[in-house]
């Protein structure tokens, strides 16, 4: 990457929500601009609209494509050019088809090279789904639009607190059932890289919570000491997985265990969800990690609310544009010596001839040593291991 300041794609969202706002609050900081480069994609029109209806301080600069983008200014690029009503307050269909176009044309960019972070400004997965867009949320859209087979992992940050959930997008009823080894396992080794990649953490420590509490005399329910508990250890012996629990939500936090950990592992959302509002009146962070593209966006309840009144506190997008940077720059320090390995050896660089030589050599040893082994008595050790007396 040449030298340059990073480039922050930034999505306005749902044109009826408080996309905008956030955006113009957050830039209004000098400070903001000299940190990085924002490219907002969105609408010129929408963009003056909102300005003017919340009657507040928003330059910006129109640019036709992100190469045009200038380092000290917020660049909008136009990602369409038909009239959108604006409904403070209202998520439409119209609204729905804006934010999505915003998205496509940020993730055709990204592909080219064209920024290294996005942010996504809120958006309601309910009124963006149509023939365009056939997937429960913005995280499969993204992993489809990258079109490398990965998938993604969504963390929750805070200044108190890493999680993520074991299951997404599951009623309460059915969680239960989605609970498996095969799960934990693949969000737990994916979990601890992500710690070491994206937050310079080189052996983070995950705790795993319970999904019922604890009975009566310590005991457990089933999905915690049938499938939980052996599954721990599975990933503690077999994969290296710093991995700890099951422990119970309520003491868990209660007793502050979390301060001892980098992660915490989630059943379901509200597990998570509520100790994280509870713990830091700071707001918390989505992650959208374990891709080539780093995004980030905030978690906010309802995008609606207080749309059009002027009443939105910027902190948690500055957060999330702090938060996308950093894990660029974590990562890029993490990849850089994996790029770099050591030379090859003298006798690793010879031919298939060669190393298929040694291979036979290796091999005729081997089979010296097992006739050798034949003719010499094999008293059993201390631990039924046979052992040739030399």
């Amino acid at each position: 990457m040449e030298n340059r300041k990073i480039r922050v794609a930034i999505t306005h969202g749902d044109t009826n929500g408080i996309g905008y706002e956030l955006i113009f609050k957050t830039f209004g900081e000098p400070e903001m601009l000299e940190l990085c480069t924002p490219i907002v994609y969105g609408s010129p029109k929408i963009a003056a609209y909102h300005r003017k209806a919340l009657d507040i301080q928003g330059n910006f600069t129109i640019i036709n494509s992100a190469e045009e983008a200038c380092d000290g200014k917020l660049n909008l690029l136009p990602c369409f050019d038909e009239e959108v009503k604006v409904e403070f307050g209202m998520p439409t269909e119209e609204s729905g088809r804006a934010a999505l176009k915003a998205m496509d044309s940020a993730m055709t960019d990204f592909r080219a090279g064209a920024f290294e972070v996005l942010v996504s400004a809120p958006l309601c997965n309910g009124n963006i789904q149509g023939d365009g867009f056939k997937f429960p949320g913005h995280r499969e859209y993204i992993e489809t639009s990258l079109e490398n087979g990965k998938k993604g992992l969504l963390v929750y940050v805070n200044d108190q607190i890493r999680t993520i959930q074991l299951t997404q997008q599951v009623a309460l009823q059915d969680v239960s059932k989605a609970i498996t080894a095969e799960r934990l396992e693949e969000k737990a080794v994916l979990f601890s890289k992500i710690l070491k990649s994206d937050f310079n953490i080189s052996n983070p420590r995950l705790a795993v919570l319970a999904l019922n509490p604890m009975g009566k005399n310590g005991t457990w329910e089933r999905e915690d000491k049938e499938i939980l508990q052996p599954a721990i250890q599975q990933l503690f012996d077999n994969k290296r997985v710093n991995v700890f629990g099951p422990y119970p939500a309520d003491v868990f936090f209660k007793k502050g265990y979390y301060k001892e950990f980098d992660g915490v592992i989630g059943m379901y959302h509200d597990q998570i969800a509520v100790p994280m509002g509870i713990l830091s009146e700071k707001p918390s962070v989505k992650l959208l990690a374990g891709l080539p593209l780093v995004c980030t966006t905030i978690q906010v309840d309802n995008c609606f609310e207080t749309a059009g009144k002027n009443l939105c506190e910027a902190d948690a997008f500055r957060q999330a544009i702090y938060l996308a940077i950093d894990v660029f720059r974590n990562r890029k320090r993490y990849e850089e010596p994996l790029a770099n390995p050591l030379q090859k050896l003298y006798h690793e660089k010879r031919d298939e001839s060669e190393k298929t030589r040694f291979a036979v050599q290796k091999k005729r040893e081997t089979a010296k040593d097992a006739s050798q082994a034949k003719r010499s008595p094999r008293p059993q050790g201390d631990h039924g291991v046979a052992e040739t007396k030399e």
